[in-house]
């Protein structure tokens, strides 16, 4: 009766020895995902929920034994909702892994310096992960950025983000406005620095360049900035052609070459780069600027050296054939 005993213990500790490794082998074996997949959780969904999603997507073998491995293997943290995305083959305890740490796919949309906002709401409108109908955000509203959204999610919301994002730099960086600047409003920041950011891309010359627009505006001069002059005829995207006589004549509320002072509004959506230029501009006399050829520009104080400067543009645009 001792050897039956004995052998009936030995048999059982085999027995469960066998269950136990097999237990733990299943948690931390690779899964039967055979791609990557995309998995979403929804807010509020159980790991019971989860695991039955896994199970129909074919992540887990067995919702069941995912369960039963998890409340004894796992970790107590809750699972967090957004969409993931479960590599081929992962195992059970990755798989709740991901699903606890919150790393959700990481879906971006970018703004660049410079965008109008009717270009904004054209990208917007074209991302088909993204649900329901927006207006065309306010000019100057958007700080160009990138955004990250979630599958699903409304455009409305993306729009408040970065409407908000611009709010909060403005609050950031109009304390910091210096002498040198001429804007008296965050709202005439925004469309001073949406000229500057159409007139150059060199992240050197944008102190410059508002400066050269400060001093016209202390001097009653006209700002003469050619986007001003394009906006109202495709409200800040690409002209496509050469301006025409017609245009630079036209008197609105936009072309600085028909009139004195600021436009009514943005022409663009700034960078924070341009902003903090023109709420501190460099100190200097010029009031003149023309491209070099090169990608950048030539500063004069003078007319005359403006003149001069703009010969010498032309001679290179005839060089290329532009004229």
């Amino acid at each position: 009766m001792r050897r039956l005993g004995c052998l009936v213990l030995i048999v059982g500790a085999v027995i469960f020895a066998v269950f136990a490794a097999n237990f733990l082998y299943g948690w931390n074996a690779s899964g039967p995902l055979e791609n990557d997949t995309e998995i979403i959780i929804n807010r509020g969904a159980t790991l019971g929920l989860a695991a039955k999603l896994l199970e129909e997507e074919g992540a887990i073998k067995s919702a069941d034994s995912f369960l039963n491995r998890a409340k004894i293997l796992g970790s107590s943290e809750p699972i967090k909702a957004g969409e993931f995305l479960v590599p081929a083959g992962a195992s059970n305890a990755n798989i709740l892994a991901l699903l606890q740490s919150g790393k959700t796919i990481q879906r971006l949309i970018t703004v660049p310096e410079g965008m109008p906002s009717i270009m904004v709401h054209e990208t917007l409108m074209a991302e088909k992960l993204l649900t329901g109908d927006i207006p065309v955000p306010e000019e100057g509203s958007i700080l160009p950025d990138s955004y990250s959204f979630e599958r699903g999610e409304k455009r409305a919301d993306v729009v408040g983000r970065m409407q908000q994002a611009m709010k909060d730099t403005i609050a950031e960086l109009w304390p910091k406005k210096t002498a040198e600047s001429v804007v008296k409003t965050p709202e005439e920041a925004i469309i001073l620095a949406a000229i500057v950011e159409k007139e150059t891309a060199i992240a050197s010359e944008r102190r410059t360049v508002a400066a050269v627009y400060s001093n016209r505006i202390r001097r009653n001069m006209m700002l003469q900035a050619d986007p001003t002059i394009i906006y109202p005829i495709t409200k800040g995207k690409p002209l496509g052609r050469r301006i025409r006589r017609s245009e630079i004549a036209a008197v609105n509320d936009y072309n600085t070459y028909a009139m004195v002072g600021l436009p009514k509004g943005p022409i663009a959506n700034p960078g924070r780069a341009s902003i903090e230029a023109v709420l501190d501009p460099v100190k200097s006399d010029y009031l003149y600027f023309v491209a070099d050829g090169k990608g950048g520009h030539i500063f004069a104080k003078t007319l005359e050296e403006h003149n001069a400067n703009v010969a010498k543009w032309f001679a290179i645009r005839r060089e290329r054939g532009e004229m």
